[in-house]
């Protein structure tokens, strides 16, 4: 009971030392931690996909000047709206994944996006890490969303030793109080993209690095 105690404790003062970090955060991460509709979240979420925030970002204002609905998406030819997204990473198979989708939507679910994880990971191009964005930012449900910066960040704390983002997500399930879920992505994300990044990190201007069993000079403090 004593170890528990003591994790909850430190996972408390892990978010509440984020939530005062003031660290910027990419026009991408603030469009999405802007968003509550549930399909903007998750054709946004496809485009991200294996493409940093600054690709991304643009991308996404073009795409949602062709449409901004399941219906409208629907028919957007699909060379036009790879054009559209490109630069982004795989940009023919995400126009063709976002407009059959679309479809999808329309035709299957009344063109309103599941709340459900099940569901959404039955349309082509949706993995745990969008299916859990779009729950948590599309319906505000506690969800957590782990892509490489969450899944690096909490293996480099010491809190959870995985090989995986899908195993860090059950992990963390497990020991993240609910009531952090839905903020979880964004801290970790803007945390990894500007201070904990994959290579030479800047543990010095961390604002969690005392929390941190990889921190070089933790045994200084």
């Amino acid at each position: 009971m004593k170890e528990k105690m003591e994790l909850n404790e430190i996972i408390d003062e892990i978010f509440e030392s984020l939530k005062f970090a003031k660290i910027k955060r990419s026009k991408f991460v603030t469009f999405m931690e802007q968003q509550d509709d549930p399909y903007v979240v998750l054709i946004a979420c496809i485009l991200s996909l294996r493409t940093n925030d600054t690709t991304t970002y643009p991308a996404t204002m073009k795409m949602l000047q062709l449409a901004k609905t399941p219906q409208e998406m629907m028919n957007v030819d699909e060379e036009e709206l790879a054009e559209t997204i490109y630069p982004v990473g795989f940009y023919k198979n995400k126009a063709k994944q976002i407009i059959a989708l679309s479809k999808k939507l329309v035709e299957e679910y009344d063109g309103k996006v599941p709340d459900s994880i099940d569901e959404l990971l039955k349309f082509d191009g949706v993995g745990r890490k969008t299916a859990n964005l779009v729950l948590a930012k599309g319906f505000n449900k506690p969800a957590i969303c782990v892509d490489v910066h969450v899944h690096r960040i909490f293996n480099r704390l010491g809190l959870v030793k995985t090989e995986t983002p899908e195993e860090t997500e059950m992990k963390l399930r497990e020991i993240i109080p609910e009531k952090y879920w839905i903020r979880l992505n964004t801290e970790f994300v803007t945390l990894g993209q500007n201070v904990c990044k994959p290579t030479k990190p800047m543990c010095p201007f961390c604002p969690i690095n005392y929390y941190c069993k990889s921190n070089p000079n933790k045994d200084e403090e």
